[in-house]
């Protein structure tokens, strides 16, 4: 009889000594220090404590363990017990304001295969009022690279097409001048998108969207996962593929000057005909999202009747699901969600403010949503609208109460950490007076709640809030009157 196998133990300096000469899988050391990370977060024994608060004048971001503050000019890092300041930029004049920024996290790649060591290191993409693109080291806020776009046109937003590999800068929205109405001369051209790869940081482009080839009534266009998406005054999206246009007309930019004052980039991406259209849908606020498995897109009917009312639909051959139309109450201030979970799953998602809910695709080759929920979490169901009073006198409500008015305990956001595999769920209490929230922590496979961890600040739904669960830490960031704070939560033992 063979001997039975053994299980090897190997310890962490074998590990990081494996690694480091290239043997094995190096992601496996860090899935397993998630694992412990993850077991003790859920276990009782420790708790999050509220160790440091900031205010400021301006909005505050947070992203991959760091606080921006002042228009990301003041940075505090969050890997230590309490937030430290990281880096403080010289003051910008108003030509130089960062108008946008976007953070890029190379994946685990030898250096050998970049330029530069900095090429690959943690950057800030920022987009300034000038028209100037810089990358500042996300660790340091040093200068890595500048490249100017343009003197023609200007631009204002930057946004991923496929996250981490490459990015875009929009430019404003052409308008129409009062004169050129009156002379009758239409604006061909109605925005520019500049294209970028990343890691290292290259050049592809600048392409023109005009009215000629993509029609009139253009109202937006994006890049997402290599595909154009056009938006319409008539409540319809079509879809293009960028490759297709990139392979028909794209003339790779070269030279000296390209991407320096006062010359910037040159529109290289100029199409002349329609590109076959992918996909069309007609959709409220040209709002359609595509996923699962197999591949299906989720819309909502354009007719106001049909307000909280989503469609989920096969992109093979637009035809409904089976129990794929889900009508949502929509009996509350805020709007209700849907979409395709975050983790990949094919899972959909739908977020009320007395419910949260996951839909499991049926089967993998027919458009099916199963009935039985994946998981789904309640609050109370929503008081009677006849009240007895203490003399025994009945009084009806006038109007319906809301679900998510100040007196009720709402669903207020929901937050996926994956790489812990864990949902954030906010939940205001709902009592008189102050608002308190707290935080519930859910097994995104299972959805069963694991803990509560209670907020310390009052919460007052009047203002905007956000909040980021990022493994031992949470940050609540609100807004009060013309300020906003930033609280930040760690994990602690008792």
């Amino acid at each position: 009889m063979a001997p039975s196998r053994r299980t090897r133990t190997v310890n962490s300096t074998d590990l990081l000594s494996r690694r480091a000469r290239g043997i094995g899988d190096p992601g496996t050391l860090f899935r397993l220090n998630l694992k412990v990370l993850r077991g003790i977060i859920l276990q009782g024994s420790r708790n999050f404590i509220k160790v440091w608060s900031k205010t400021s004048k301006s909005t505050i971001m947070y992203e991959s363990g760091k606080i921006y503050f002042e228009n990301y000019q003041k940075c505090y890092s969050c890997v230590h017990t309490e937030p430290q300041n990281l880096y403080k930029l010289p003051k910008r004049s108003k030509l130089e304001k960062f108008e946008d920024a976007l953070l890029c996290q190379c994946p685990l790649v030898s250096e050998k295969t970049m330029a530069s060591p900095s090429d690959q290191k943690p950057s800030l993409l920022f987009l300034t009022a000038s028209n100037w693109l810089y990358r500042l080291s996300a660790e340091t806020g040093e200068e890595l690279q500048r490249v100017y776009l343009s003197s023609k046109h200007k631009f204002r937003s930057l946004s991923w097409d496929v996250s981490q590999e490459i990015f875009y800068v929009k430019s404003v929205k052409n308008k129409e001048t009062p004169l050129a109405r009156q002379a009758g001369v239409s604006e061909n051209t109605v925005m520019h998108l500049a294209i970028f790869h990343v890691f290292p940081l290259q050049i592809v482009g600048i392409l023109e969207i005009t009215k000629r080839v993509f029609g009139n009534g253009i109202t937006d266009a994006v890049l997402s996962q290599g595909v154009l998406a056009v938006s319409y005054n008539n409540k319809s999206v079509k879809l293009f593929s960028f490759e297709h246009i990139l392979h028909r007309v794209c003339c790779f930019v070269l030279g000296k000057t390209v991407g320096e004052a006062p010359f910037g980039i040159p529109v290289n991406i100029q199409v002349t005909d329609c590109p076959p259209v992918l996909f069309e849908v007609s959709c409220t606020n040209n709002g359609v999202q595509i996923g699962g498995h197999p591949w299906h897109y989720i819309y909502t009917p354009p007719q106001k009747n049909l307000k909280g009312t989503h469609h989920i639909c096969s992109l093979k051959d637009g035809t409904v699901a089976t129990n794929g139309i889900q009508n949502m109450k929509c009996c509350s201030l805020e709007s209700d969600e849907i979409y395709f979970h975050p983790d990949e799953s094919g899972r959909i998602t739908l977020e009320e403010a007395t419910q949260v809910l996951a839909l499991q695709m049926g089967d993998m080759y027919v458009s099916i949503i199963s009935e039985n929920k994946f998981f789904a979490f309640h609050l109370l169901q929503p008081s009677s609208q006849v009240i007895v009073t203490s003399s025994g006198r009945t009084v009806k409500r006038r109007f319906q109460q809301l679900d998510d008015d100040p007196d009720r305990e709402t669903f207020r956001m929901v937050e996926y950490d994956n790489e812990l595999d864990i949902l954030g769920v906010v939940v205001t209490n709902g009592e008189e007076g102050e608002g308190r929230a707290h935080v519930r922590l859910h097994d995104n496979q299972s959805g069963q709640l694991q803990r509560t961890v209670d907020l310390v600040e009052p919460w007052d739904e009047t203002y905007q809030h956000e909040l980021c669960f990022d493994k031992d830490t949470i940050i609540h960031i609100e807004q009060k009157n013309n300020n906003f704070c930033c609280h930040v939560y760690k994990l602690k033992g008792t």
